[in-house]
């Protein structure tokens, strides 16, 4: 997959007019890419405009040469997205319903679609959860089951904004170790640093610009650089 921004800015609409990303040109192939920077850096905007969950106000975004502004739909069967807080996501009574919940358009019948479930619930570790209510689960375990539900449709990239952010250590170091096995290819924002250190490229925005983009070493020492700056 091949994801080209080019000359992006966006800003967010009302009385502000705040521009949150500005000049914004980079091409994404990499199956390991992470996103870092301060709060308010744009790295959020920018991982909703690789879905179409926002679409820029200057400039285009192509997910393998289509227009997220005009293709959004095809778009999001090839990105999926996994939001901070994975109560924002679960929309079913069940852990196994709100995974299934992807599939009611597949035309799938019903046991298939019951066994992809169970098998994606197994891979996770989730499958002794299966018939629990989904919002009584540990926090690793909604964020287990927010990926489940979202890897369901097969997507062939995944984007993440920011899901250990919620967890304690031992469950940001899990997520950890689940996403560097995933088959998609991912785009991960995140503050927990060392989650990077095996991906193949890391971009850092501050203010609203790109201004990083280097191996996991180089570019988290840029960041750490402006940190210490501000």
């Amino acid at each position: 997959m091949k994801i080209d921004v080019v000359d992006v800015g966006h800003v967010y609409p009302g009385p502000s007019s705040r521009r949150v990303l500005d000049g914004v040109n980079v091409a994404l192939t990499e199956r390991r890419i992470g996103i870092i920077g301060a709060n308010g850096s744009g790295k959020s905007t920018f991982l909703r405009l690789l879905n179409g969950l926002i679409v820029p106000s200057e400039g285009r975004v192509e997910v393998d040469g289509l227009d997220t502004a005009k293709k959004a739909r095809e778009v999001r069967k090839k990105v999926g997205f996994c939001f901070t807080d994975p109560d924002s996501q679960i929309i079913m009574p069940t852990v196994a319903e709100d995974v299934g919940f992807g599939l009611r358009k597949s035309g799938l019948p019903k046991d298939e679609q019951r066994a992809k479930v169970m098998a994606l619930l197994e891979h996770f570790g989730l499958a002794g959860h299966a018939d629990h209510p989904a919002h009584l689960l540990s926090g690793g375990q909604k964020q287990l089951l927010a990926m489940a539900s979202v890897l369901i449709t097969e997507p062939t990239l995944l984007v993440m904004d920011e899901p250990t952010t919620l967890l304690d250590l031992r469950n940001a170091a899990m997520i950890g170790r689940v996403v560097a096995e995933l088959e998609p290819a991912v785009v991960l924002a995140t503050h927990h640093l060392y989650l990077l250190e095996s991906f193949d490229r890391v971009l850092v925005f501050e203010g609203g610009h790109l201004v990083a983009d280097d191996a996991p070493g180089p570019a988290i020492a840029t960041y750490r650089r402006l940190m210490e700056a501000a």
